[in-house]
């Protein structure tokens, strides 16, 4: 739940404005460094492909050379939506309240995923019988409520933690999400929503109209990103949005899980090109809207395993990749090492 201190982080939106541009830039040279060892490793250059990118990546954004993967972090943010009133949803909103018991109780999917994956998890619910408002009436959150989620997320990442991986969990966010991203982008409920949980064509039909009578009522304010997130989104969203800016400010390079979580993050990419440099697509999600949102932010996703389920699932089985990654790049000798011929010249 939000803590006392939250509500100091960030007091107003130019506050967190100004945060969202004023961003620290990576470090090239301990990335430059592990480029260079890559080159000396026993292996044709470049024949890991993006298992290279990734530790150099690793280096960039921690800051260091070698980066190390010691402590990873899983952070799931939960939060109802009203929205869910309009029949967006196959499930009712009481699901979250019974998803976030089952996380607690270690049996959902992203308790075995992070286990395996050596990540440290926690889940973090956002007053789960006090949905938003229905954003097709009013705002989701007024300002005081955008900001707390948003300081909330914040303070939930550990500055010890050498990869961040976000997810979330809440009945109707994909109507959110997809409210969100074609607030920012354009295009409608056509273009971004989705089944979500499985609603049928019906179902389909009345969400995405849902969405365009929500872009409708708040023509007014689309060319302002955050204005966006707190009118669409979600506290779990808007709460994911401040973890990955904590990330950024804290060194902290970050696994985007799917649909959701990646929308949530995208106004920081409308507020600067570069802002989401820190973070990776873990994968690409078999949600509608999911890949043209990854091309929107130019982020190239890790996996493509046709996984829809949230939870940040997708972003703990790409931390078995960046470990994989890093133990090649630990582990392999290089050539002066291994008495191996080079490539001749």
């Amino acid at each position: 739940m939000m803590t006392s201190s939250s509500a100091s982080r960030f007091a107003t939106l130019e506050d967190l404005r100004a945060a969202c541009r004023g961003l620290p830039a990576g470090n090239g040279a301990a990335a430059t460094a592990v480029t260079a060892r890559e080159a000396q490793l026993t292996k044709p250059p470049g024949s890991l492909g993006r298992l290279e990118e990734i530790v150099a990546w690793l280096a960039r954004w921690q800051g260091r050379n070698p980066p190390r993967l010691e402590r990873v972090d899983a952070l799931v943010f939960a939060g109802n939506h009203g929205v869910t009133r309009r029949g967006v949803s196959a499930y009712p909103s009481e699901v979250t309240v019974q998803m976030v018991s089952n996380f607690a109780a270690g049996g959902a999917a992203i308790n075995q995923l992070a286990r395996h994956a050596g990540a440290n998890l926690r889940v973090i619910p956002f007053d789960l019988h006090r949905p938003t408002e229905d954003f097709t009436e009013a705002p989701a959150m007024d300002t005081v409520s955008f900001l707390a989620a948003i300081n909330a997320g914040a303070d939930a990442v550990a500055p010890e933690a050498d990869l961040l991986c976000l997810g979330e969990m809440g009945i109707g966010n994909t109507t959110a999400a997809a409210a969100l991203a074609a607030a920012l982008f354009g295009g409608g409920g056509e273009r971004w929503a989705g089944r979500g949980t499985g609603v049928n064509d019906h179902g389909l039909a009345r969400k995405r109209a849902v969405i365009d009578q929500a872009l409708a009522r708040h023509a007014a304010a689309l060319a302002d990103p955050l204005a966006c997130a707190a009118i669409f989104g979600g506290r779990e969203l808007a709460a994911i949005l401040g973890a990955c800016l904590a990330a950024r400010r804290q060194n902290i390079p970050v696994l985007l899980d799917g649909f959701v979580c990646t929308a949530a993050v995208a106004p920081l990419k409308k507020l600067r090109a570069d802002a989401l440099d820190h973070a990776l697509a873990a994968h690409i999600s078999a949600e509608a809207g999911h890949r043209a949102l990854l091309d929107e932010l130019t982020l190239k996703p890790l996996l493509d395993l046709g996984m829809r389920l949230g939870e940040g699932s997708g972003a703990a089985v790409a931390v078995s990749i960046a470990r994989a990654a890093l133990a090649c790049h630990l582990g392999m000798a290089t050539f002066g090492e291994a008495g191996v011929s080079d490539k001749s010249h």
